[in-house]
């Protein structure tokens, strides 16, 4: 398992007013309404606010089936369009995902380190640009390293956004809640996932590329992937 050092920094996390323009510029179609929709509700996005994260290493990628079965020789990924290919970003429900967490000598990312990693120091929708994202250009598998590596940020981080990740956090709509740190917000209820386009295709044009936003944010429904988080020192 391949990790990166995420340097230290402060970023702007949530919906900007400007990543919101860079949506309604983009809409159009049929896609008209699952923007607007996104936007009506972006208060779980918000308030936008300037946060400071220290370092710490994140793995590349998610895990993949092979690397799960390091902790759960006898995981089977109900999920996988490819069950016999250990490469492939496993996709944990319930009882496997509980197990695994707490076999791993890792932790999980907090939901403001996610956001941090995945804009890796950019300002629009996703750390490529304000465009949408091609739905070829999203991986669940990591066996292929020239394909992984087209698709690493400036942190070197593979894939944010393409899989549904779990991040130590507990849902609640909005920041309100949060102190100005990366601390995570624990208690009762599902837990906070990022991204998740890749686990929605085929995409059929009902605004599936929005799960690829650094901001976009959901709480935990079926199933989730783990990238792994370290401390750094």
């Amino acid at each position: 398992m391949l990790f990166r050092l995420v340097p230290a920094g402060t970023f702007t996390m949530g919906l900007s007013d400007a990543e919101a323009e860079a949506l309604k510029n983009i809409a159009a179609g049929a896609e008209t309404e699952y923007v607007s929709a996104f936007l009506d509700g972006a208060d779980r996005m918000r308030p936008v606010r300037p946060v400071t994260v220290g370092a710490f290493l994140l793995a590349r990628h998610p895990l993949t089936i092979a690397q799960v079965r390091q902790w759960l020789p006898d995981y089977e990924d109900d999920y996988a369009d490819r069950p016999g290919d250990p490469g492939l970003a496993a996709r944990l429900e319930d009882e496997p995902l509980e197990t695994l967490l707490k076999a791993l000598p890792f932790r999980l990312p907090t939901e403001t380190e996610w956001e941090y990693a995945a804009r890796a120091g950019t300002t629009t929708l996703t750390w490529a640009g304000n465009s949408i994202v091609d739905e070829d250009d999203l991986l669940d598998r990591f066996d292929d390293e020239n394909d992984v590596a087209a698709t690493e940020n400036a942190f070197g981080l593979a894939a944010m956004g393409s899989l549904t990740e779990r991040c130590a956090d507990t849902y609640l709509d909005g920041y309100h809640h949060l102190a100005q740190g990366a601390a995570a917000h624990y208690g009762e209820g599902p837990s906070v996932v990022r991204g998740g386009a890749s686990d929605l295709s085929p995409w059929q044009s009902c605004g599936e590329w929005l799960a690829t936003l650094s901001a976009s944010r959901a709480s935990q429904d079926m199933f989730t992937s783990i990238r792994p988080a370290l401390d750094a020192g």
